[in-house]
């Protein structure tokens, strides 16, 4: 027998991830665009949002930087123009995934515990609102990210790949960037989504009336039934970016805030722990479709009904 080539695991785990997310996500951008399942518009605005900005971390952090970097060196990917386009798409896609799961948190928190503002925030519009001021946000913040990249090396007048240039740990303005960064995605949001989500719960809890309608199933109230499916898609949904997100997040704290700076890839001693944190918070881009087939009848109704339609598009002929 052969020697068997021992690959690291980023080598099947990348192509992997995008071969089945990228589907996924199409399919529940798809089937939730419809508005046919059960959720209120603006319910269904922050999951169309989410869907589309993990599909694009797919596109553009797993395949075109990820996978790039390992299959696809000697290609146009690897020119460092584009590489830095592509690292600030990335990083941005990244952001927007993140700050929509807070928005979504934070709308259905002013839903379950602010009545005076629920008719006036929690609506379509205010949902688009949001999504388009996350974005722009999230665009900004990003917009030195090309610029703290240099090239690798020069080939025929021509610059290749990226690097974190020089002087990236020693100016002060990119130490700020580089604090600012993590601090912004994902730190800040994982203690928003912890702390509107305790609210929540603590409000659920203390109120009978809320307690009575997630424990008693009405059939002749279609308020109390959305209600129903909004607290367990929200809970389901962050509790999901808690658990992978969580390693990255205590990476950071540990090693930012207990050991100061340290050279990302360089000095860094447990650079494994920091690989695994990545690995679980690109898994988050996968798993909100499985949430809303599992927790959503008439999600999964219509995604049963857009796997049936092809068959049924070749029976017409």
């Amino acid at each position: 027998m052969g020697r068997i080539l021992h690959l690291p695991v980023e080598y099947y785990y990348y192509p992997i991830l995008a071969s089945i997310g990228v589907p996924v996500n199409l399919v529940a951008i798809v089937v939730l665009s419809r508005g046919k399942c059960g959720l209120s518009k603006c319910i269904t605005r922050y999951l169309v949002a989410m869907a589309t900005a993990d599909l694009t971390v797919l596109v553009c952090e797993v395949i075109l930087n990820r996978i790039a970097v390992i299959y696809w060196r000697n290609t146009i990917l690897y020119y460092t123009p584009v590489c830095r386009f592509i690292l600030f798409l990335s990083a941005t896609a990244v952001d927007c995934s993140v700050w929509f799961t807070v928005a979504f948190t934070f709308d259905r928190f002013v839903a379950i515990s602010k009545e005076n503002l629920r008719s006036r925030y929690c609506t379509g519009r205010t949902a688009a609102v949001v999504m388009v001021t996350i974005c722009t946000f999230c665009c900004l913040q990003n917009a030195p990210m090309p610029f703290a990249y240099s090239s690798l090396y020069q080939n025929n007048g021509l610059l290749w790949g990226c690097r974190i240039r020089s002087d990236f740990y020693f100016l002060p303005a990119w130490i700020a960037f580089s604090w600012s960064e993590p601090l912004l995605t994902p730190v800040i949001p994982f203690c928003l989504i912890l702390f509107f989500n305790g609210h929540t719960a603590r409000r659920i809890l203390m109120a009978n009336r809320v307690r009575r309608r997630l424990r008693v199933l009405s059939h002749g109230d279609p308020e109390t039934e959305s209600r129903k499916r909004s607290i367990i898609l929200l809970f389901a949904i962050s509790s999901s970016f808690i658990l992978l997100w969580v390693t990255t997040v205590c990476h950071f704290v540990y090693y930012r805030c207990v050991h100061g700076f340290w050279m990302r890839g360089l000095t860094n001693p447990f650079a494994k722990f920091e690989k695994t944190g990545v690995l679980l918070q690109l898994l988050n881009t996968c798993t909100n479709t499985l949430i809303y087939t599992v927790t959503q009848r008439k999600f999964r109704e219509q995604l049963l009904h857009a796997l049936q339609w092809p068959s049924r598009y070749l029976q017409s002929y």
